[in-house]
């Protein structure tokens, strides 16, 4: 191994590019993005919100929200309506559609961790998990999209 292969930050990197294209075609598959699967779960974890909202909580640029949602409402998966607080926003609820989709998600990207992971047994995916969440909570501030892409 040279110098460069063996620094974190370039493993990290390295794995990062393959854990994107193996999420971004596993889900193509399907029909999906990620931002489907990251606005569909946070949907079904914490209810209706406004657009912006769904943006700060899920890390989804604004523009790539209004498209990611436009599919949804296309597929029947979200119902976006005026907010009663205030009509100028539109406020974003799943629908059983949705719901159904989001556990089909859930389970395909489930598949997806699992081959990204292949390698390790149980006990190095938490310590890898819980090593990854260490270094994200201490670079969050400089970080524009955590999660799922």
């Amino acid at each position: 191994m040279t110098r460069v292969t063996t620094l974190p930050s370039w493993l990290l990197s390295q794995t990062a590019a393959a854990a994107y294209r193996l999420v971004s075609e596993g889900l193509a598959e399907v029909g999906a993005r990620g931002y489907h699967y990251r606005l569909l779960a946070e949907l079904m974890e914490s209810g209706p919100a406004s657009q912006a909202e769904l943006g700060r909580r899920t890390g989804i640029h604004l523009s790539d929200m209004v498209a990611a949602l436009n599919e949804l409402t296309d597929g029947g998966y979200v119902r976006r309506s005026p907010d009663p607080a205030d009509r100028r926003r539109n406020v974003v609820t799943i629908t059983p559609a949705g719901r159904r989709r989001a556990g089909d998600l859930a389970h395909r990207v489930g598949e997806i961790q699992d081959e990204l992971l292949a390698p390790l047994n149980a006990k190095e995916r938490a310590e890898l998990v819980r090593l990854l969440g260490a270094l994200l909570d201490h670079h969050r501030p400089a970080v524009d999209q955590p999660g799922l892409r």
